[in-house]
C-alpha cells in the first residue's frame, strides 16, 4: 500500500435532478446537456413526454416500458455507450426503484415465492441487482444526468403582492435512501419559479444560492469537470522525455502545471531531465505573470 498526493482529476459528471411533477426536471437536463456539448440520449420512462422537446433540441430517445428493472436500465445504459453518446439523460430513475417491475414489487414478488413473505431476506437478492444499476451509471464513460419524481408537499406563503398563497414543494427524493450521495451534484428544483437549489455540490459552484438552469450551467460544470488534472497513464511506464515536457508546456493553469512538474520529476531519470523540467516551469511561470500583467 501507498498513499500519493491526492490530485483532482478530469472526470464525467454524474448530475441529478429532484423536484415533483412540472418542476421543469425534463427541460432541465437537456439544457445541462446541451452545455456540456456533444451527442444526447434520452432514457424516457415517461411514456414518452420527453418528446414534446424535441423542437427545441436535439436529442435521441429510448421510450423504456415496463418492467422497470434494474437489468432494463443497465441494458439501456450499455446501449446509449455502445452507440458513442457524449451525455446519457436518465428520465426518470424513480421507475427503477418504485415503478411498475422495479425494485420495491420486485422485493414483494421474491419475498412471496421464496421466503414466505419475508420482505427482509428479499432484499440480498435485489440490493445486488440495484447495485449494479447505480455502478453502472458511476463507470459510464458519458456524462449523465438523472431525474427523480420526488414526493410533493404544500405550502403557505406569501407571495410579492402579500397575499397569500399555496406553493408546491418537492420533498425527499423517490429513489432508494441515500441515492444522492452517488452523485457529483444534486439539484432540487422548486415546482412555481424553476429555480434549482444544490442540496449537494462537490463542484462549488452553486455557492448556495438557488439559480434558474440553462445551457451555461452545464457549459459552467464541465469547465470543472475539464480543468481536473489529467491521468499520467501508466506512470510505469518509460519515460518519454519529450512527451513530458510537451504535456508540462500545455497544463491549462498555474497550479496545474506546479502539479505536473512535480509528478514529472519523480520519474525522470536523470538530472538533466530534471532540470529540463525545472527550465520549462520557469517558463511557463514567467509566461503566466506576462500575460496577467
Amino acid at each position: 500500500m501507498k498513499f500519493e498526493k491526492a490530485v483532482r482529476r478530469k472526470a464525467k459528471l454524474r448530475l441529478a435532478l429532484s423536484g415533483p411533477s412540472g418542476s421543469g426536471k425534463t427541460k432541465g437536463a437537456l439544457l445541462l446537456a446541451e452545455g456540456l456539448g456533444g451527442k444526447i440520449a434520452l432514457i424516457d420512462t415517461e411514456h414518452n413526454s420527453a418528446s414534446l422537446y424535441a423542437d427545441a433540441h436535439e436529442f435521441d430517445a429510448l421510450n423504456l416500458d415496463p418492467p422497470y428493472s434494474p437489468e432494463r436500465f443497465l441494458e439501456a445504459i450499455q446501449a446509449a455507450e455502445g452507440a458513442g453518446y457524449d451525455t446519457l439523460i436518465i428520465d426518470s430513475i424513480t421507475h427503477e426503484w418504485s415503478g411498475k417491475g422495479g425494485c420495491l414489487e420486485l422485493v414483494d414478488e421474491i419475498a412471496r415465492a421464496k421466503y414466505k413473505g419475508n420482505s427482509w431476506s428479499a432484499w440480498n437478492d435485489i440490493t445486488p441487482r440495484h447495485r449494479k444499476f447505480v455502478d453502472a451509471m458511476l463507470r459510464s464513460p458519458m456524462h449523465v444526468i438523472v431525474t427523480t419524481r420526488s414526493k410533493t408537499e404544500t405550502a403557505q406563503t406569501e407571495g410579492p403582492n402579500g397575499r397569500k398563497q399555496v406553493v408546491k414543494l418537492g420533498m425527499k427524493a423517490e429513489q432508494r435512501d441515500g441515492i444522492e450521495y452517488e452523485f457529483t451534484t444534486v439539484l432540487d428544483i422548486v415546482h412555481d419559479c424553476h429555480l434549482a437549489n444544490a442540496t449537494k455540490d462537490r463542484t462549488g459552484l452553486f455557492g448556495g444560492d438557488a439559480k434558474i438552469i440553462t445551457r451555461e450551467t452545464g457549459a459552467m460544470l464541465l469547465r470543472w469537470l475539464e480543468s481536473g488534472e489529467e491521468q499520467l497513464k501508466p506512470p510505469e511506464r518509460k519515460y518519454d522525455h519529450e512527451t513530458a515536457l510537451k504535456w508540462l508546456n500545455e497544463a491549462p493553469t498555474v497550479p496545474t502545471a506546479q502539479s505536473r512538474h512535480e509528478r514529472l520529476h519523480a520519474l525522470a531519470e536523470s538530472d538533466s531531465q530534471r532540470s529540463d523540467l525545472d527550465s520549462a516551469l520557469n517558463a511557463y511561470m514567467e509566461a503566466a505573470l506576462r500575460a496577467a500583467a
